[in-house]
């Protein structure tokens, strides 16, 4: 896919404020740790992750996208008046229904023409969003679209401590871990025709391909009901999602070059990928000859915020000045399912 009217107006986020370190982690699994003989510092050497972050217990995950919102509309130009799609993209939500977004675009007092929608996709959601919002501007449906996500990983780590700890074995440890990595943030990215005056990052095109054949390696469920019906539970096989993660991402990567015309040596100056942790980045940067240099990563301090990571990631990037202009960028995205979605970006 290419696009040759969208730009990248602006990016806000929000930070979750309580730190959480990965020592605080395990000195509540201490039982486990000596109940299978483990050492303390196994977390941050599995996952080079050292901390994370957690909303207040009562946050609202509106009140998150509405904030990360808020400085998105302010640095963009674009009035809110102006944002003819308004998409929610994270795996949290408040309800079953209405849909997130309603609630977030009540708090930023969008026009009524505007569309107002949740998509869910695990860890791309977001990118996805910002593909519904950029067809419609391309299409000529809109002026300027609106795309966040709040995610919360509180209430999924507390109830996995506890699951770990009552079966006090290494087959729970191997298929928990992964979820000890989550973090919390949120993010809101603003496209435009460019017709608002002011400069942007412009939206190249894109690639997607998917492996939906191991939709099982990662799941969180059962349901998202309240109350669910069932155990709020999380498995995740890591070394799977690893090895076909890898695999999808040489195919898409290879694809969205082609796509974007980006064949021979010539490689994206930058990229910012989806933050999983230090051996998924490692692997996908061997497996795509990226030099390290070229990447830039928030995992070991934030940890993994799902939809929020990788745009939360690049405005840090660009705020550190990591991200310039004339970058010609990609954003390398996946998600359980599997699913993979890049996006070529001139900076």
């Amino acid at each position: 896919m290419r696009y040759s009217k969208v730009t990248i107006e602006s990016i806000g986020y929000e930070l979750a404020p309580n730190v959480v370190t990965a020592e605080d982690l395990e000195s509540r699994l201490a039982p486990l740790y000596d109940q299978l003989h483990l050492k303390p510092g196994q977390l941050e050497q599995l996952t080079g992750i050292e901390e994370s972050r957690y909303w207040d217990p009562d946050f609202r995950l509106s009140e998150g996208a509405i904030q990360a919102g808020q400085k998105a509309i302010e640095a963009s130009g674009v009035p809110a008046d102006q944002i003819g799609m308004l998409i929610y993209g994270a795996v949290c939500r408040e309800n079953l229904e209405p849909a997130t977004a309603c609630a977030v675009a009540d708090g930023l007092q969008l026009g009524a023409a505007a569309q107002v929608f949740d998509i869910s996709n695990a860890c791309i959601g977001m990118l996805n969003g910002i593909l519904q919002v950029a067809n419609a501007i391309e299409l000529g449906q809109i002026r300027a679209g609106l795309v966040m996500a709040c995610e919360s990983c509180r209430q999924i780590v507390d109830s996995t401590i506890a699951r770990m700890l009552e079966a006090g074995d290494m087959e729970t440890f191997k298929h928990c871990v992964a979820t000890l990595t989550g973090g919390s943030g949120a993010a809101a990215v603003v496209l435009s025709d460019g017709s608002f005056g002011r400069p942007g990052h412009r939206l190249l095109g894109g690639m997607v391909k998917n492996a939906v054949r191991h939709h099982r390696l990662c799941t969180w469920g059962p349901d998202t009901g309240i109350p669910a019906s069932g155990l709020h539970v999380m498995n995740t096989d890591s070394v799977g999602v690893l090895q076909n993660g890898v695999q999808l991402g040489i195919e898409t990567f290879n694809a969205f070059r082609q796509e974007l015309g980006w064949t021979g040596d010539d490689l994206p100056e930058k990229i910012i990928c989806h933050q999983v942790g230090s051996s998924h980045q490692q692997a996908i940067l061997n497996a795509i000859g990226m030099p390290a240099a070229r990447d830039f990563t928030t995992f070991r301090y934030l940890g993994n915020i799902g939809t929020v990571s990788l745009i939360v990631t690049a405005a840090i990037a660009e705020e550190r000045g990591f991200l310039a202009a004339g970058d010609k960028v990609g954003f390398l995205g996946i998600g359980s399912g599997l699913n993979c979605l890049m996006l070529g970006i001139d900076w």
